[in-house]
């Protein structure tokens, strides 16, 4: 798998952002990705060396519209450490 198949998108919350300046970046990921398959996916991305990978599965909500009622996907939120000192330079000017 490319990194860009492990990694879908940066996960760009407030609590996420006040994360930044430690050197934890978080990432929506491919429901199937291992600790091992999102730190290869990293490193090759953005050229950083990865300390620890932390994965959260988030269940979907229920949501309901009048008398239907539906469920969201389920996802895969990995949390990345970097060794100190290392940026992602591509996600620090989101903030």
């Amino acid at each position: 798998m490319s990194p860009y198949d492990v990694i879908r998108a940066p996960l760009l919350s407030e609590k996420a952002y006040s994360r930044f300046d430690r050197g934890v970046y978080s990432f929506w990921v491919h429901p199937q990705a291992t600790r091992t398959d999102v730190k290869v996916a990293v490193h090759q991305a953005f050229s950083v060396d990865v300390v620890s990978v932390n994965l959260q599965t988030v269940r979907g909500k229920v949501k309901r519209v009048g008398r239907t009622q539906g469920q969201r996907i389920g996802r895969k939120k990995a949390i990345v450490t970097l060794k100190p000192g290392q940026k992602i330079a591509a996600l620090e000017g989101l903030a």
